[in-house]
């Protein structure tokens, strides 16, 4: 990859990740402050799209990200995602604790974030396990 063709892509991801910020701060302080659903319904939907941009981006990349912490813990954040529909009172409480692991996702140690559930270390590249 040249140097360009990374610092474009760096800037596109950095763009949409700031972008799915917006959404998620947006949707959370709609819902954390109880106020109408149309007031930060696009907010969530901003934050629901880039999302799930910013997750196909990852696997395109690089499909082990569905095996590493990272990737994981992501998918338990889209779980409690879906715990609004049953749990719909619970959502404060849900948003905080995706936040909470948004968190942890993002700032935690790389030798927790790139862990792989499946060979039980750290797997930084594709060339340390094949397929």
């Amino acid at each position: 990859m040249t140097e360009t063709h990374f610092w474009l892509q760096r800037l596109a991801k950095t763009g949409l990740r700031a972008i799915h910020i917006v959404g998620v701060c947006g949707a959370s302080g709609g819902i954390l402050l109880a106020v109408p659903k149309d007031t930060w319904l696009s907010y969530w939907i901003l934050a629901m799209v880039t999302g799930l941009l910013l997750m196909l981006w990852e696997v395109v990349r690089d499909w082990r990200w569905l095996i590493q912490l990272k990737g994981v813990l992501t998918l338990i954040k889209v779980g409690l995602l879906l715990l609004f529909i049953p749990f719909a009172s619970a959502k404060p409480a849900l948003i905080i604790a995706i936040i909470l692991l948004s968190v942890v996702v993002s700032h935690g140690p790389s030798g927790l974030r790139h862990y792989s559930i499946i060979h039980r270390r750290r797997i930084d590249s594709k060339k340390e396990i094949k397929g």
